[in-house]
């Protein structure tokens, strides 16, 4: 699929949950009544947008709270950020589910999603009408040393075949 293929609106969502709407099962993206109003929100299929922005703390919460989901997140210097990466369709806005995803105010009811190769694209709150520019965005210091028990650039560990674990849950960090 092409660029000039997809739809023209798209929703920026930091990683992983970006990746997990495409990858993942995640169904729900939670927003705020407001930024739904404020974003003019609608139904309809839209392009995600992997967000630039990812903090370490994010990051260990979301990968804690995919894995009670039975998701296993990539690791983060294996996200792509800043970066058109897929569609979905909005099916509804719910503000109750059963869903495990669901965590807010207002929930965007998501199906359907198709994973496209990643197209480099700034970000912005809401809905907004991408375009193709600049680069996609390289991983920085802290997701390429994630997981790892030294700093050496090693990319090989004993345990790394093993599911990630915490000794207590992190906090979570918004």
């Amino acid at each position: 699929m092409s660029a000039a293929d997809l739809p023209r609106l798209a929703l920026s969502v930091r990683q992983p949950s970006a990746w997990a709407i495409i990858h993942g099962g995640k169904d729900i993206e939670n927003r705020s009544e407001g930024s739904v109003r404020a974003g003019r929100m609608t139904t309809g299929r839209i392009c995600i947008h992997a967000a630039i922005g990812l903090k370490a703390a994010e990051y260990d919460y979301l990968v804690y709270r995919m894995a009670q989901n039975g998701v296993t997140t990539p690791p983060p210097d294996q996200l792509v950020r800043r970066a058109i990466i897929g569609t979905v369709e909005v099916v509804d806005f719910v503000t109750r589910s059963d869903s495990p995803w669901y965590g807010g105010k207002v929930g965007l009811l998501l199906q359907n999603p198709v994973p496209v190769a990643p197209i480099p694209c700034a970000g912005e709150l809401g809905y907004f009408e991408w375009e193709q520019e600049g680069e996609i965005a390289t991983p920085l210091p802290w997701m390429t040393r994630w997981g790892r028990a030294d700093d050496d650039g090693r990319t090989g560990d004993l345990f790394d075949d093993l599911p990630l674990g915490f000794k207590s849950p992190p906090k979570r960090p918004f």
